[in-house]
Protein backbone atom coordinates (compact mmCIF):
# COMPACT_ATOMS: atom_id res chain seq x y z
CA UNK A 1 0.00 0.00 0.00
CA UNK A 2 1.65 3.45 -0.91
CA UNK A 3 -0.25 5.61 1.79
CA UNK A 4 -1.91 5.41 4.92
CA UNK A 5 -4.15 8.84 5.89
CA UNK A 6 -4.77 8.78 10.02
CA UNK A 7 -7.49 11.39 10.85
CA UNK A 8 -8.05 11.85 14.53
CA UNK A 9 -10.93 13.47 15.45
CA UNK A 10 -13.27 14.48 17.93
CA UNK A 11 -17.21 15.63 17.28
CA UNK A 12 -16.41 16.32 13.48
CA UNK A 13 -19.49 15.03 11.68
CA UNK A 14 -20.15 17.58 9.38
CA UNK A 15 -16.79 17.54 8.07
CA UNK A 16 -15.78 13.78 7.27
CA UNK A 17 -18.11 13.07 4.26
CA UNK A 18 -16.65 16.12 2.46
CA UNK A 19 -13.34 15.20 3.85
CA UNK A 20 -13.08 11.71 2.63
CA UNK A 21 -14.10 12.48 -0.39
CA UNK A 22 -11.92 15.04 -1.13
CA UNK A 23 -9.09 12.53 -0.14
CA UNK A 24 -10.45 9.56 -2.51
CA UNK A 25 -10.27 11.95 -5.13
CA UNK A 26 -6.91 12.84 -5.10
CA UNK A 27 -5.60 9.35 -4.51
CA UNK A 28 -7.60 8.25 -7.61
CA UNK A 29 -5.98 10.62 -9.42
CA UNK A 30 -2.65 10.10 -9.00
CA UNK A 31 -3.23 6.34 -9.07
CA UNK A 32 -2.41 5.51 -5.59
CA UNK A 33 -3.56 2.66 -3.19
CA UNK A 34 -4.42 4.34 -0.05
CA UNK A 35 -6.63 3.66 3.22
CA UNK A 36 -8.06 6.20 5.33
CA UNK A 37 -8.23 5.40 8.98
CA UNK A 38 -10.48 7.69 11.04
CA UNK A 39 -10.37 7.75 14.82
CA UNK A 40 -12.96 8.94 17.06
CA UNK A 41 -11.51 10.24 19.67
CA UNK A 42 -15.20 9.83 22.26
CA UNK A 43 -17.34 12.09 20.04
CA UNK A 44 -20.63 13.26 21.40
CA UNK A 45 -22.21 13.14 18.11
CA UNK A 46 -22.85 11.17 15.31
CA UNK A 47 -19.31 10.79 14.05
CA UNK A 48 -19.04 7.61 14.24
CA UNK A 49 -22.58 6.28 12.82
CA UNK A 50 -21.08 8.83 9.84
CA UNK A 51 -17.99 7.04 9.50
CA UNK A 52 -19.80 3.68 9.60
CA UNK A 53 -21.80 4.79 6.59
CA UNK A 54 -18.60 6.52 4.79
CA UNK A 55 -17.18 2.62 5.40
CA UNK A 56 -20.34 0.84 3.77
CA UNK A 57 -19.44 3.45 0.15
CA UNK A 58 -15.77 3.13 0.41
CA UNK A 59 -13.72 0.23 1.61
CA UNK A 60 -10.86 2.10 1.66
CA UNK A 61 -12.20 3.62 5.04
CA UNK A 62 -11.66 2.28 8.23
CA UNK A 63 -12.69 3.25 11.63
CA UNK A 64 -11.70 3.19 15.44
CA UNK A 65 -13.81 4.58 18.34
CA UNK A 66 -12.78 5.29 21.88
CA UNK A 67 -15.03 4.57 24.38
CA UNK A 68 -14.20 8.20 26.14
CA UNK A 69 -12.06 10.98 24.73
CA UNK A 70 -8.24 10.43 25.33
CA UNK A 71 -6.91 13.39 23.37
CA UNK A 72 -5.15 13.61 20.30
CA UNK A 73 -1.82 11.89 21.06
CA UNK A 74 -3.70 8.44 21.96
CA UNK A 75 -5.91 8.70 18.61
CA UNK A 76 -2.58 9.31 16.73
CA UNK A 77 -0.62 6.55 18.58
CA UNK A 78 -3.72 4.02 18.07
CA UNK A 79 -4.07 5.41 14.04
CA UNK A 80 -0.22 4.36 13.92
CA UNK A 81 -0.69 1.16 14.67
CA UNK A 82 -3.39 0.21 12.13
CA UNK A 83 -1.62 1.44 9.26
CA UNK A 84 0.05 -0.69 6.54
CA UNK A 85 1.11 1.86 3.61
CA UNK A 86 4.84 3.06 3.14
CA UNK A 87 4.14 5.98 3.77
CA UNK A 88 1.83 8.06 6.44
CA UNK A 89 0.09 11.22 6.45
CA UNK A 90 -1.91 13.13 9.17
CA UNK A 91 -4.24 15.68 9.23
CA UNK A 92 -6.83 17.23 11.18
CA UNK A 93 -10.79 16.25 10.63
CA UNK A 94 -11.97 19.87 10.61
CA UNK A 95 -11.21 20.95 6.47
CA UNK A 96 -8.43 22.90 7.69
CA UNK A 97 -5.55 20.75 5.78
CA UNK A 98 -5.70 20.31 2.00
CA UNK A 99 -5.90 16.59 1.05
CA UNK A 100 -4.14 18.29 -2.27
CA UNK A 101 -0.75 18.56 -0.59
CA UNK A 102 -0.31 14.55 0.00
CA UNK A 103 0.89 14.08 -3.55
CA UNK A 104 3.74 16.32 -2.90
CA UNK A 105 4.51 14.96 0.46
CA UNK A 106 3.91 11.63 -0.92
CA UNK A 107 6.98 12.61 -3.65
CA UNK A 108 8.95 14.02 -1.45
CA UNK A 109 9.13 11.18 1.28
CA UNK A 110 10.01 8.86 -1.09
CA UNK A 111 12.48 10.99 -3.75
CA UNK A 112 14.58 12.86 -0.71
CA UNK A 113 14.46 9.61 1.36
CA UNK A 114 12.99 11.89 4.85
CA UNK A 115 11.78 10.35 7.87
CA UNK A 116 9.08 13.00 8.04
CA UNK A 117 8.00 16.31 6.68
CA UNK A 118 6.44 18.53 9.01
CA UNK A 119 3.61 20.88 7.72
CA UNK A 120 4.28 24.71 7.93
CA UNK A 121 1.15 27.03 7.82
CA UNK A 122 2.70 30.18 7.14
CA UNK A 123 -0.58 31.90 6.32
CA UNK A 124 -3.08 31.36 9.19
CA UNK A 125 -6.64 31.19 9.73
CA UNK A 126 -6.63 30.52 13.72
CA UNK A 127 -7.77 33.06 16.40
CA UNK A 128 -4.92 34.70 18.59
CA UNK A 129 -5.48 32.88 21.45
CA UNK A 130 -4.10 29.97 19.82
CA UNK A 131 -1.51 31.77 17.25
CA UNK A 132 0.07 33.25 20.00
CA UNK A 133 0.65 30.30 22.40
CA UNK A 134 1.92 28.42 19.31
CA UNK A 135 4.65 31.10 18.29
CA UNK A 136 6.12 30.34 21.65
CA UNK A 137 5.63 26.64 21.64
CA UNK A 138 7.58 26.59 18.18
CA UNK A 139 10.40 29.04 19.36
CA UNK A 140 11.02 27.22 22.50
CA UNK A 141 11.00 23.90 21.15
CA UNK A 142 13.43 24.71 18.46
CA UNK A 143 15.77 26.14 21.06
CA UNK A 144 15.81 23.10 23.11
CA UNK A 145 15.62 20.36 20.38
CA UNK A 146 17.66 22.33 17.55
CA UNK A 147 15.44 20.89 14.97
CA UNK A 148 14.78 24.27 13.05
CA UNK A 149 10.83 23.95 12.37
CA UNK A 150 8.63 26.76 12.11
CA UNK A 151 5.53 24.91 12.65
CA UNK A 152 6.13 21.51 15.05
CA UNK A 153 1.94 21.49 15.51
CA UNK A 154 0.79 21.38 12.19
CA UNK A 155 -1.41 18.72 12.33
CA UNK A 156 -0.54 17.53 8.36
CA UNK A 157 2.65 15.70 8.25
CA UNK A 158 4.16 13.12 6.48
CA UNK A 159 6.09 9.55 7.87
CA UNK A 160 8.44 6.73 6.64
CA UNK A 161 6.42 4.06 8.19
CA UNK A 162 9.78 2.43 10.05
CA UNK A 163 9.16 6.39 11.88
CA UNK A 164 5.54 6.00 13.41
CA UNK A 165 5.79 1.89 14.16
CA UNK A 166 8.92 3.14 16.61
CA UNK A 167 7.96 6.09 18.65
CA UNK A 168 5.21 6.19 21.18
CA UNK A 169 2.73 8.86 21.13
CA UNK A 170 1.03 10.01 24.49
CA UNK A 171 -0.28 13.32 26.67
CA UNK A 172 0.20 16.10 24.89
CA UNK A 173 2.93 14.77 22.58
CA UNK A 174 2.03 15.11 19.33
CA UNK A 175 2.72 18.68 19.13
CA UNK A 176 6.63 17.78 19.39
CA UNK A 177 6.25 14.46 17.57
CA UNK A 178 9.59 15.95 15.39
CA UNK A 179 11.51 16.07 18.40
CA UNK A 180 10.48 12.35 19.60
CA UNK A 181 11.40 10.95 16.39
CA UNK A 182 14.85 12.85 16.38
CA UNK A 183 15.47 11.54 19.56
CA UNK A 184 14.51 8.33 18.42
CA UNK A 185 16.99 8.39 15.85
CA UNK A 186 15.47 9.56 12.79
CA UNK A 187 17.18 12.87 11.91
CA UNK A 188 15.86 13.12 8.17
CA UNK A 189 13.57 16.03 8.90
CA UNK A 190 12.56 18.54 6.51
CA UNK A 191 9.32 21.35 6.45
CA UNK A 192 7.05 22.15 3.47
CA UNK A 193 4.63 25.36 3.50
CA UNK A 194 1.02 23.92 3.25
CA UNK A 195 -2.29 25.49 3.05
CA UNK A 196 -4.24 26.50 5.90
CA UNK A 197 -8.12 26.70 5.36
CA UNK A 198 -10.82 28.80 7.39
CA UNK A 199 -12.46 26.26 9.80
CA UNK A 200 -15.96 25.52 7.52
CA UNK A 201 -17.67 23.14 10.34
CA UNK A 202 -17.48 23.18 14.13
CA UNK A 203 -15.42 25.11 16.41
CA UNK A 204 -11.63 24.36 17.48
CA UNK A 205 -11.00 22.27 20.33
CA UNK A 206 -8.07 24.18 21.44
CA UNK A 207 -7.92 25.12 25.32
CA UNK A 208 -5.83 27.06 27.22
CA UNK A 209 -4.76 23.49 29.96
CA UNK A 210 -3.49 22.62 26.66
CA UNK A 211 -1.02 25.34 26.62
CA UNK A 212 0.77 24.28 30.39
CA UNK A 213 -0.05 20.50 29.37
CA UNK A 214 2.22 20.61 26.49
CA UNK A 215 4.93 22.41 28.04
CA UNK A 216 5.09 20.22 30.65
CA UNK A 217 5.50 17.66 28.14
CA UNK A 218 8.33 19.25 26.48
CA UNK A 219 10.15 19.53 30.01
CA UNK A 220 9.44 15.47 29.68
CA UNK A 221 10.74 14.75 26.43
CA UNK A 222 13.63 16.79 26.63
CA UNK A 223 14.49 14.69 29.87
CA UNK A 224 13.66 11.61 28.79
CA UNK A 225 15.24 11.81 25.07
CA UNK A 226 18.39 13.11 26.79
CA UNK A 227 18.58 11.37 30.31
CA UNK A 228 16.14 8.48 29.80
CA UNK A 229 19.26 5.76 29.98
CA UNK A 230 21.32 7.60 32.68
CA UNK A 231 19.94 10.05 35.44
CA UNK A 232 22.59 9.77 37.40
CA UNK A 233 24.22 12.10 34.79
CA UNK A 234 21.29 14.43 35.73
CA UNK A 235 20.79 14.06 39.07
CA UNK A 236 24.23 13.37 39.95
CA UNK A 237 25.97 16.01 38.66
CA UNK A 238 23.45 18.91 39.89
CA UNK A 239 23.55 16.88 43.38
CA UNK A 240 27.28 16.97 43.74
CA UNK A 241 27.79 20.92 42.42
CA UNK A 242 24.99 21.58 45.55
CA UNK A 243 26.95 19.56 47.65
CA UNK A 244 30.33 21.29 46.84
CA UNK A 245 29.10 24.38 47.08
CA UNK A 246 27.13 23.68 50.38
CA UNK A 247 30.30 22.59 51.50
CA UNK A 248 32.30 25.04 50.53
CA UNK A 249 30.79 27.93 52.08
CA UNK A 250 30.73 25.63 55.65
CA UNK A 251 34.55 25.74 55.54
CA UNK A 252 34.57 29.37 54.23
CA UNK A 253 32.72 29.77 57.96
CA UNK A 254 34.92 27.61 59.86
CA UNK A 255 37.93 28.88 58.38
CA UNK A 256 37.25 32.74 59.11
CA UNK A 257 35.96 32.02 62.73
CA UNK A 258 39.40 30.02 63.45
CA UNK A 259 41.36 32.70 61.79
CA UNK A 260 39.69 35.26 64.21
CA UNK A 261 40.18 32.76 66.78
CA UNK A 262 44.39 32.73 66.05
CA UNK A 263 44.64 35.92 65.20
CA UNK A 264 42.80 37.04 68.58
CA UNK A 265 40.37 39.08 66.50
CA UNK A 266 37.03 39.14 68.25
CA UNK A 267 34.69 37.60 66.43
CA UNK A 268 31.02 39.12 65.78
CA UNK A 269 28.43 36.44 65.06
CA UNK A 270 28.63 32.66 65.94
CA UNK A 271 28.50 30.12 62.85
CA UNK A 272 25.27 29.27 63.68
CA UNK A 273 23.62 33.00 63.38
CA UNK A 274 24.67 33.72 60.20
CA UNK A 275 22.00 33.39 56.97
CA UNK A 276 25.34 31.98 55.07
CA UNK A 277 25.12 28.60 57.47
CA UNK A 278 21.56 27.51 56.95
CA UNK A 279 22.18 28.08 53.01
CA UNK A 280 25.39 25.56 53.23
CA UNK A 281 22.71 24.06 55.44
CA UNK A 282 20.59 23.29 52.84
CA UNK A 283 22.61 23.22 49.83
CA UNK A 284 24.32 20.35 51.19
CA UNK A 285 20.91 18.39 51.89
CA UNK A 286 20.01 19.06 48.63
CA UNK A 287 22.75 18.16 47.22
CA UNK A 288 22.70 14.48 48.91
CA UNK A 289 19.06 14.16 48.18
CA UNK A 290 19.39 14.57 44.31
CA UNK A 291 22.60 12.41 44.72
CA UNK A 292 20.36 9.81 45.85
CA UNK A 293 17.73 10.30 43.46
CA UNK A 294 20.30 9.80 40.52
CA UNK A 295 21.26 6.68 42.28
CA UNK A 296 17.74 5.37 42.85
CA UNK A 297 16.62 6.36 39.33
CA UNK A 298 20.05 4.76 37.88
CA UNK A 299 19.07 1.38 39.84
CA UNK A 300 15.71 1.25 38.18
CA UNK A 301 16.94 2.26 35.57
CA UNK A 302 19.52 -0.82 35.20
CA UNK A 303 16.54 -3.35 36.22
CA UNK A 304 14.11 -1.91 33.52
CA UNK A 305 13.20 -4.35 31.04
CA UNK A 306 13.84 -2.25 28.46
CA UNK A 307 17.00 -0.98 29.51
CA UNK A 308 18.88 -2.59 26.94
CA UNK A 309 16.52 -2.08 24.19
CA UNK A 310 18.44 -0.03 21.28
CA UNK A 311 16.96 0.86 17.81
CA UNK A 312 18.61 -0.60 15.36
CA UNK A 313 18.33 0.72 11.54
CA UNK A 314 20.58 -2.18 9.78
CA UNK A 315 21.56 -5.57 10.58
CA UNK A 316 23.79 -8.26 8.84
CA UNK A 317 23.74 -11.46 10.00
Amino acid sequence: MDISIVVPLFNEDESLPELTAWIDKVMITNNFSYEIILVDDGSTDRSWAVIEDLRLQNPAIKGIKFRRNYGKSAALNVGFEATQGDVVITMDADLQDSPDEIPELYRRIKEEKLDLISGWKKKRYDPITKTIPTKLFNAATRKMSGIELNDFNCGLKAYRSDVIKTIEVYGEMHRYIPVIAKWAGFGKIAEQVVEHRARKYGTTKFGFSRFINGFLDLLSIFFVGKFGKRPMHFFGSLGVLSFLIGTFMALWMIGEKLYHLAAHIPYKREITDQPLFYIALVAIIVGSQMFLTGFVAELVTRNAPERNQYLIEKELR
